[in-house]
């Protein structure tokens, strides 16, 4: 054997063991799907040796496999001869590997970046395609955490502490957008604002724990009530604002006496004391006369101090005083 041929043995038995010893999953198939390479680092993980799969139909060996998705990447390889990229965040695997990253340990799975890479051979045909796997656990896992985070903050932006209820300036914007949704399609809305009776006498009577958890209890009433589709809000103080989409002045005083009569039978116990209290409503139905979101606003403040006026535990449909 000569030193040429020594050569070519050295470099194959290099890139076979460089192949094997890569810390990125390689797969080679032909055109039929049959697998022709099998490297180390899909041994490890899939728990499944080369020489189990070596031969076989790729479909066949793993059929959990999204066949029809992965079958249409690899026609249009080797039609087009150039390679397809698929990034976890498109599909978060394409072999559902357990993942054994030590800094992610809470992952369910390997998140993993794919790509498909035609092999030339000699003749110049493309009868082979290399499936490359990336294990992107870490990256990913950041990413959704980063992600989890963001929106947690948004929702702290939009939430009202001790209520849960959308805080004063996020309910206020969702007026602004019902006020110019009604401009745009004209489906009615109403909007309810009502405040607790005599909420001072209840803090100086009481403490302002005591108010505070008057204020929970109102609110899961509240929110007991609404819809998916209302919009509630704690507007300030012992002052609440609703929204209620779609909804018509009549059916929100229905609402309205509903959530009035609800509040009234309610008890909360506090430091040993059984505190009782009412509220008083104000509606407005959104109509072609209301200019302005702040407008509207008004109106159900002015039915508001009505039923305040009507001697409280009272609800009032502006309009119809």
């Amino acid at each position: 054997m000569n030193a040429h041929n020594i050569n070519e043995i050295d470099e194959l038995h290099w890139t076979l063991g460089l192949i094997q010893n890569l810390e990125v999953g390689l797969v080679v198939v032909d055109r039929a799907g049959s697998i022709k390479l099998w490297n180390g680092f899909m041994e490890n993980h899939s728990g499944v040796a080369a020489q189990k799969v070596t031969g076989g139909g790729i479909f066949n060996k793993f059929p959990e496999l999204p066949a029809r998705w992965l079958q249409q990447k690899l026609e249009s390889v080797f039609l087009l001869r150039n390679p397809a990229y698929v990034s976890w965040e498109q599909r978060p695997y394409l072999f559902h590997f357990k993942s054994n990253r030590p800094i992610t340990g809470g992952a369910a799975f390997m998140y993993q970046n794919v790509t498909l890479i035609p092999l030339t051979s000699p003749t110049g045909e493309v009868d082979h395609v290399g499936i490359l796997i990336y294990d992107v656990t870490d990256t990913a896992m950041g990413q959704i955490a980063l992600e989890q985070a963001n929106r947690k903050l948004q929702t702290l932006s939009r939430e009202d502490r001790l209520t849960g209820l959308f805080n004063r300036g996020y309910w206020e914007e969702c007026l602004n957008h019902e006020f110019e949704r009604f401009n745009r399609s004209q489906l009615v809305s109403t909007l309810i604002m009502f405040d607790i009776d005599h909420f001072k006498k209840v803090n100086d009577t009481y403490g302002h724990q005591a108010g505070d958890e008057v204020i929970r209890v109102v609110s899961k009433t509240l929110l007991q009530q609404v819809r998916k589709t209302d919009i509630a809000g704690r507007y300030g103080g012992e002052e609440f604002g609703v929204i209620l989409t779609g909804t018509s002045g009549e059916n929100a005083m229905v609402f309205a006496d509903r959530l009035r009569a609800n509040i009234e039978a309610l008890v909360v116990t506090y430091g040993g004391n059984d505190i009782r209290f009412t509220v008083s409503l104000g509606v407005s139905e959104i109509n072609y006369q209301v200019d302005s979101a702040t407008e509207w606003l008004e109106q159900a403040d002015q039915a508001l101090y009505k039923s305040k006026q009507s001697g409280r535990n009272w609800t009032t449909l502006f309009g119809a005083e």
